[in-house]
């Protein structure tokens, strides 16, 4: 499970970084956050037509066939040995994928001894440069509250979902699992709504080289989400 990172660069470093070429203005207006969690709005990186955009998102994928938008909090990850089955995930598998930049994010390892609270972890990039997380979006319509009320507010939200996987073997000592991270030869197949080849698709779901993991203790200061300062990666003393 993917459920905490940091999200601390700007739209127009992310834009560069992924050849976006168009860039939305909430995407401009995002602050940095260094306890991005689920619920709050996030960068994406997708294809529309022809053009390639940042814009942000809402993390907790929403179908379309959903009846409120409660089930995007059950949402937040989609595992990726099923994702190109389940009736949540398989449309927007096949048409609807993007990338999550993300600066870095927090695990949680199982204390060895029983009863002591986990022990977070920042683990980013050796080189410090931005991952980009396989996603899958969605666009959502429909009412606010009771939608046979005069006053229903219809509302279009945009959502998205992290896919994770098995674990390599860096990652695999503090977590059984892990976001599935493209390089940067797999991001123009992979933001392609043409390609729909689940098989060839799948090729992408599998875990990044060791060598792009590192990691260290944090605070359990970044258990809680209204805590959003730089201060929460900062190595454990």
């Amino acid at each position: 499970m993917c459920g905490r990172y940091v999200s601390s660069s700007t739209a127009d470093d992310i834009a560069k970084y992924f050849d976006a070429d168009a860039v939305s203005e909430q995407a401009i207006d995002q602050s940095p956050n260094f306890n991005t969690a689920p619920t709050n709005d996030v960068f994406v990186v997708f294809v529309d037509g022809d053009t390639r955009r940042l814009d942000t998102f809402h993390w907790g994928l929403v179908p379309r066939w959903a009846k409120d938008l409660k089930i995007g909090n059950k949402l937040i990850n989609a595992r990726a040995e099923t994702v190109a089955e389940k009736p949540a995930f398989r449309s927007a598998f096949k048409r609807r994928r993007c990338i999550l930049p993300v600066d870095g994010f927090y695990e949680w390892a199982k204390p060895e001894i029983a009863d002591e609270k986990k022990q977070p972890y920042f683990i980013h990039r050796p080189d410090n440069e931005p991952y980009a997380f396989a996603g899958l979006w969605e666009e959502w319509k429909g009412s606010l509250g009771d939608a046979s009320a005069e006053d229903a507010e219809e509302v279009t939200v945009r959502s998205v979902t992290i896919i994770t996987g098995s674990p390599n073997e860096k990652m695999s000592e503090i977590h059984h699992r892990m976001p599935v991270m493209l390089p940067p030869d797999a991001w123009s197949e992979w933001l392609d709504p043409e390609l729909q080849d689940s098989e060839r698709l799948g090729k992408f779901l599998v875990p990044a080289e060791k060598e792009l993991i590192t990691f260290h203790k944090v605070s359990t200061e970044v258990n809680n989400v209204r805590n959003k300062g730089e201060q929460l990666t900062e190595p454990l003393e």
